[in-house]
């Protein structure tokens, strides 16, 4: 790799970065505008980078990791990894030459490591600005979700340039010292489109003919918890049509160290399913009933799609989506969930005319516009 002609670099730690990341890449691509990827190694990312259509990591920072957690809650390891990973993160941006912006996403341990690494703090003389894609998210609740409400806060104060997704979460900006704050839209818009685009292509197979939940449980805070994993096993055991659990291996694990994988398993309407790809996954989102997570990307795309969404959490970050009619914070509250999940899944229930607050298709090209004019 060149370093010479970098004029942006993304630092990207997870599948989940990458796939909301991609997008701007392929827009950069099509301007033969240099990029410089580097890699922290949270997730191992190369299938995901030949599928999208985007080049390997130039820079890989650590080994990659092949599961869904490098860590899996030993917080001394991660602890020890993220301050390694922020001298690393400094030395390859000191390198580079005629660097115009380091940009990361979201709310990783990544995010938080790289806003630190790429701040005037630990670099009084750059030249270049960090850029916090996806910036403003709050939750107001640093304990929902962990860490990542703290990688949020952390990401907006030490960054120079703020791409808020929507009004509300520039709103959440509104007292930044930082005077570059611009609302983008969210890039999740352009990755889910082109993922079910590329879906379609591939013929992906859709898990039913008739009316499907999907579901996904994931969030730490709720798999550390028995009280909590009982309640959700209770709520989706109450959906009374099919349902396709995407499990991770940590949240089967949790489920089977408390005795709750079993009470799944005896009910006829749920089916196990492995992690599917995300093309694959953006194609059963848009032809399913119901969406039942614990994540913040289904929520949003939730919104994309016009799919009613239960989120399985005391506190949410993406607060757009419950001004709709088809969005529930549950608050585990097990009762009003499923009386919720039936007003759902009834015939008589509409949607309400809204407009997504995270946007439409092109987010991606606007922010290359921002960054490149």
């Amino acid at each position: 790799m060149d370093k010479e002609k970098n004029r942006i670099a993304f630092i990207i730690g997870t599948r989940a970065e990458l796939i909301k990341t991609f997008p701007v890449m392929l827009e950069l691509q099509k301007t033969k505008t240099p990029y410089c990827f580097i890699h922290t190694g949270q997730h191992n990312l190369k299938d995901l980078c030949k599928k999208f259509g985007i080049k390997t990591p130039d820079i890989s920072l650590s080994t990659e990791h092949e599961g869904s957690s490098r860590f899996n809650s030993k917080e001394i390891k991660a602890i020890m990894w993220n301050v390694s990973l922020l001298f690393k993160i400094k030395k390859e941006l000191k390198k580079m030459k005629g660097l115009e912006y380091v940009l990361y996403h979201g709310d990783t341990m990544t995010t938080f490591t790289s806003a630190l690494a790429s701040s005037r703090l630990l670099n009084p003389f750059k030249k270049y600005k960090n850029v916090h894609l996806e910036a403003g998210l709050r939750s107001f609740s640093l304990r929902e979700p962990f860490p990542e409400e703290i990688s949020r806060i952390v990401a907006g104060i030490f960054s120079d340039v703020l791409l808020a997704p929507s009004k509300l979460s520039e709103w959440h900006l509104r007292n930044k010292r930082c005077k570059d704050i611009q609302v983008v839209g969210n890039t999740v818009v352009d990755s889910a489109l082109h993922a079910l685009d590329m879906a379609k292509k591939q013929k992906v197979k859709i898990l039913s003919s008739g009316r499907f939940a999907l579901i996904t449980v994931h969030r730490h805070e709720n798999l550390k918890s028995k009280k909590r994993l009982t309640q959700i096993v209770e709520i989706l055991n109450s959906i009374p049509i099919k349902s396709y659990f995407a499990m991770h291996t940590n949240t089967r694990a949790k489920l089977e160290k408390f005795g709750l994988y079993d009470k799944l398993m005896q009910n006829k309407n749920i089916k196990i399913l492995p992690p599917m790809d995300y093309p694959e996954f953006i194609a059963q989102i848009e032809k399913c009933s119901l969406i039942v997570c614990d994540g913040g990307s289904m929520q949003e795309e939730s919104l994309i799609f016009g799919k009613p969404c239960v989120i399985l959490r005391n506190a949410t970050e993406r607060q757009e989506g419950l001004e709709t009619n088809f969005q529930f914070l549950t608050k585990l509250d097990v009762i009003k969930t499923k009386q919720k999940i039936q007003e759902y899944l009834s015939k008589d229930f509409k949607i309400r005319e809204y407009t997504n607050p995270y946007g439409k298709k092109g987010v991606s090209k606007k922010i290359v516009g921002r960054l490149l004019k």
